[in-house]
């Protein structure tokens, strides 16, 4: 059998790890200037830890922001831990990176998307076998356009 390199894989983990980066930064420092974060994650991904009533809330998918308040930042190689307010309740939750499905900061324009086995699978079901998989363009994705002007 051919061996050939999983970029896909490889990409998700080196985002992930930029994620984690970034996260492990503010925990020690705090948010810089008005940095902030929009993350949406899989609330059904194993590890993933919410109170009872934002699970039942968000049984599939759930954003969050870390901005003004958050407290109790950790990060390890697996994910990160984060304290956040809703209506006056602190509330501890426990993130793996594996469930993280966008993290955005809009204060530069920057942002992540990771798509999941889902989403590939649901663009199969309508594509027969007997068709000739479309031809791919490279597709090139240019830092620049999420640098701040």
């Amino acid at each position: 059998m051919a061996r050939s390199i999983d970029y896909g894989n490889l990409m998700h983990r080196a985002m992930r790890g930029l994620i984690q980066t970034v996260l492990r930064d503010v925990a020690a420092h705090g948010l810089p200037g008005a940095h902030h974060f929009f993350i949406t994650f899989d609330t059904t991904v194993q590890g993933v830890e919410l109170a009872s009533w934002l699970r039942a809330r968000y049984p599939k998918e759930m954003t969050i922001v870390i901005q003004h308040w958050f407290d109790n930042l950790t990060v390890s190689d697996e994910g990160f831990t984060i304290t956040l307010n809703f209506g006056d309740n602190p509330e501890p939750m426990v993130i793996p990176f594996d469930a993280v499905r966008t993290f955005v900061d809009p204060s530069v324009e920057f942002g992540l998307r990771f798509e999941t086995h889902e989403d590939d699978a649901d663009e199969d079901e309508d594509d027969p076998e007997d068709d000739p998989p479309p031809q791919q363009d490279a597709q090139i994705v240019r830092l620049d356009k999420f640098r701040k002007q």
